[in-house]
């Protein structure tokens, strides 16, 4: 028995918008999706693939080059390689012309220091002596541009090839010439095949969003599943959430990038419809997870379950579709809420799944509004264009560079310290090669120079002795991974395979370049994997372990001593750069509370209060990244501290995003309301700047506490209660609550951070000391409740049957997803040649959503009679 179309019908859902999508971003899914997921805008791949394409085509050029101009082929091969290899790792600009301009620019400098060293004719203390002052020329450059890096490590790598490969002065004009026609090779084959696409990898992280959106919602399902691990659920959850962030926050910071976003209104309105649908999944997420402890009515769960189901599948242009599954949900809850002898966990679970509808609906609104973005332009006076309030820094969010900058700057303000911040990376790095260079001189006098790029990697992208040390690791652990991997290849394709030997080189670069932005230990295995390859062409067998073995005390060497300089030579501690961290966030958390009173104040000023709160999750990634360990220790041994600040400031940054959209009202006080209002934001911006000065300073100045302005908000909405209730009046109720949560959150971090807390019209109370502090948290651990529930049993009928589509006869790809009356997922199928088949089914009535990638997902009602048994149940597609 069958009863098709009980639940609301989604099938005739919005279609104009489905037009104005871009394809890339709102087409069927694909099973290539999960790359997206997982490399937004694909950047890994491209950074893989452009090794690739630039290694093969140099080490071409240079072999025919060599044949050409009658040179040793290993000396060809050496110059026109290294053309190749820094045009894929030090070249990555988003246009042709500075594509064109950095490539060509390479064999200049590079030749330059090749003739230099064959003029020492081998006098290996000038020829050390340079290597030292190239490797602080590098650094030193690097404040000035990516050109100006890019002719310091192109000086630094020809002094280092041209002792290597000992090149005579008569040979440098031809080794010119070899290196200006491999750049130009190179130029035009990445050109053809790598050629920068801004706009297309911008598209590509939307889509990285979509993807990311359905998995939050697939998530959302398995948590409300009542035989479901709670916290395995939540979990998956809150991954799925921290997946989403991290991809929102890397689209705006696109945003900013050149040849991305023309029209700046546009990028503006596209900022803001993602935050909001990126708020909207959040609150799903986050409900779905609340009601994990809850026992739901099952009416309730199956209608939230389906609900869910339905937003995972529904194609982004028919995202209006999502409207009459929000409808429904609502309908049950308010069900619920009507009936005064409910029991109160039923109350509390309607109360969510009416948030969770309200959220769906706040979704379809707002993907709607992306999908119509190229036919709205920003006319209002509100409407401002677009700001960056996150750079990217290599197509990554930002780490401790930044935190890391502001401590050099401030402590360099005045005399002689002003120029710190230009010479403190190159003295560590000429001081810690000139140490390392005679003690990997006596190691290896041919091989002296594998000290000195340890040196140059630790100091390339790390700012603390923590990150330093943490690269250490990496380091040394791909290296010896790639040792075994690379003398593994080694044996079986023996020395004699010239082809297959590139090949393996090839194939470790670009492999090691793919993987550099998860782990640097990737990039480090496919390098040796590489270098084990090339060094077995002059170094019989029974010498490479001996080689392998000095390659790691050489590159440990440099690191350890670089990391000692960096520690000793002008310091900028770990513990500094994470507080200037956490004082950059209060900073930008006070921009989100002084924007709200600007936007109440004066309605008619450009505010942008999305993408102040857009800078609190940039703040919050810096933090994040300078407070990671080196080593996880357990709670008792490490102490819970540092993590606990962490997450109470990813609580307010919550609390900040969902105050951002509620606060975007143009509010009708009274001037006495008004005032009062502007005595909230006005208290708890004095707090901010008050934690602000304890961070700066260590001393609180004005008050000397975190004054709480709970007992001012409490008042304004004791007055607010009588006002006739409509949007406004709703949005800044919520706006309310949000900055009650707010400061709730902030006076649990002030007190963590050690500044006393008081009370409006209270004195200060002492702040508690660590140990209790720790008792107090550890104590909240063990009394969180652990619920888990027997599995379900399973039973043993089948519903089978056909999916018609009279529009497209040929057959159109799709699932079928069985829900029970108790919102459990209970089985998954693929729909093949037309025809489906699920098994294991007990008894009952369960709802099938069947969910086809050229059709709005449909959902229709399937009864069970008994145990076992076959149930007929074809479903008929509309198109």
């Amino acid at each position: 028995m069958t009863t098709p179309d009980t639940l609301p019908d989604t099938s005739t859902a919005f279609e104009t918008a489905a037009d104005l999508a871009p394809h890339r971003v709102a087409g069927p899914r694909r099973w290539w999706d999960w790359v997206l997921a997982a490399d937004p805008g694909l950047g890994q791949l491209q950074a893989g693939w452009r090794s690739l394409v630039a290694m093969v085509t140099s080490l071409a050029v240079g072999y025919g080059m060599a044949q050409a101009l009658s040179i040793p082929v290993m000396i060809g091969m050496m110059v026109a390689g290294m053309m190749g290899l820094m045009s894929a790792f030090a070249v990555a600009e988003n246009s042709w012309d500075r594509l064109a301009r950095a490539i060509l620019w390479m064999p200049f400098p590079y030749t330059a220091v090749l003739w230099l060293c064959a003029t020492l004719n081998g006098e290996r203390v000038p020829q050390m002596v340079l290597m030292i002052a190239a490797l602080a020329l590098t650094f030193f450059l690097a404040r000035f541009g990516p050109m100006a890096l890019l002719t310091g490590m192109m000086l630094f790598n020809g002094l280092m090839v041209g002792m290597l490969a000992g090149i005579p002065a008569a040979l440098v004009g031809k080794a010119f010439a070899v290196a200006l026609v491999s750049a130009a090779a190179v130029l035009v084959t990445r050109l053809l095949l790598c050629y920068p696409m801004p706009r297309e990898d911008f598209l590509r992280t939307q889509r990285a969003f979509v993807v990311e959106a359905r998995r939050v919602a697939d998530a959302a399902v398995d948590a409300l599943d009542p035989d479901a691990d709670r916290k395995r659920a939540v979990r998956r959850t809150n991954r799925a959430l921290r997946r989403l962030n991290i991809t929102t926050v890397t689209i705006d910071g696109r945003l900013a990038q050149p040849e991305v976003a023309a029209d700046p209104a546009a990028a503006e309105l596209l900022h803001r419809h993602l935050f909001d649908a990126e708020l909207a999944l959040r609150g799903i997420g986050q409900a779905a997870a609340d009601l994990t402890r809850l026992p739901v009515p099952e009416p309730l769960r199956e209608a939230l379950a389906v609900g869910l189901v339905l937003a995972r599948d529904t194609p982004l242009g028919q995202a209006e579709g999502l409207r009459p599954a929000a409808a429904h949900i609502q309908e049950r809850a308010e069900t619920i809420l009507r009936d005064a002898a409910a029991p109160a966990d039923d109350v509390e679970a309607a109360v969510l799944a009416r948030r969770v509808g309200h959220l769906l609906d706040s979704l379809a609104a707002s993907l709607g509004s992306w999908l119509t973005l190229g036919h709205t332009t920003a006319t209002g006076p509100g409407d401002v264009p677009f700001q960056p309030t996150v750079v990217l820094e290599n197509n990554r969010l930002p780490g401790s560079a930044g935190p890391a900058r502001r401590v050099l700057a401030a402590g360099s303000e005045s005399g002689w310290r002003r120029v710190i911040p230009f010479v403190r990376v190159p003295v560590h790095a000429a001081v810690a090669a000139a140490i390392v260079c005679p003690i990997a001189d006596a190691i290896d006098p041919g091989r002296f120079y594998w000290g000195l790029v340890g040196v140059m990697i630790t100091l390339f992208g790390t700012n603390t002795t923590h990150e330093r040390l943490r690269k250490f690791g990496h380091r040394m652990v791909g290296t010896a991974v790639g040792a075994v991997l690379g003398l593994v290849i080694l044996h079986l394709i023996g020395r004699d395979h010239v082809y297959a030997t590139l090949v393996v080189i090839i194939a470790g670069l670009t492999l090691g370049a793919w993987g550099m932005q998860r782990a640097y230990a990737c990039w480090v295995v496919g390098l040796v994997v590489a270098l084990v390859q090339l060094y077995a062409l002059s170094t019989p067998d029974n010498g490479m372990n001996h080689l392998l073995g000095e390659r790691i005390l050489d590159n440990g060497l440099g690191i350890l001593v670089a990391t000692a300089c960096a520690a000793l030579i002008f310091p900028l501690s770990r513990r500094t750069v994470v507080k200037e961290a956490e004082r950059g966030y209060v900073d930008a958390l006070a921009q989100v509370v002084m924007q709200v009173e600007q936007r109440w104040s004066s309605p008619d000023e450009p505010v942008r209060l999305r993408g102040a709160a857009r800078a609190v999750d940039a703040a919050l990634s810096q933090v994040q990244s300078v407070v990671r360990p080196l080593v996880r220790m357990p709670v008792g041994v490490r102490g819970p501290a540092a993590d606990h600040r962490v997450a109470l400031l990813a609580t307010a940054t919550g609390h900040a995003r969902a105050l951002a959209v509620a606060a975007d009202i143009d509010v009708d006080l009274s001037p006495r309301l008004a005032e009062r209002t502007r005595l909230v934001t006005a208290t708890l911006t004095a707090s901010l700047r008050e934690l602000d000065q304890f961070f700066a300073s260590g001393e609180a100045e004005g008050t000397g506490a975190w004054r709480r302005v709970s007992p001012l908000i409490r008042e304004l909405e004791a007055e607010l209660a009588p006002a006739p209730q409509g949007p406004r009046a709703r949005s800044l109720g919520t706006a309310l609550r949000e900055l009650d949560a707010l400061d709730e959150t902030l006076a649990a971090y002030a007190e963590q951070a050690g500044l006393p807390v008081a009370a409006e019209g209270r004195t200060a109370q002492t702040p508690a000391s660590p140990m209790q502090r720790r008792t107090r948290a550890l104590m909240a651990a063990w009394n969180e409740p652990q619920q888990r529930r027997a599995a379900a049993p399973t039973g043993t009928a089948r519903v089978e049957g056909r999916v018609h589509c009279a529009a497209h006869p040929e057959g159109c790809p799709a699932w079928v997803t069985v829900i029970s009356a108790r919102g459990k997922r209970l089985a998954k199928s693929q729909v093949t040649a037309g025809s489906y088949a699920v098994e294991a089914l007990p008894p009952g009535t369960h709802t099938l959503v069947i969910s086809a990638s050229r059709h709005t997902p449909r959902a229709e009602l399937v009864t069970v009679d008994g145990p076992s048994g076959t149930v007929r149940h074809d479903v008929e597609l509309r198109s």
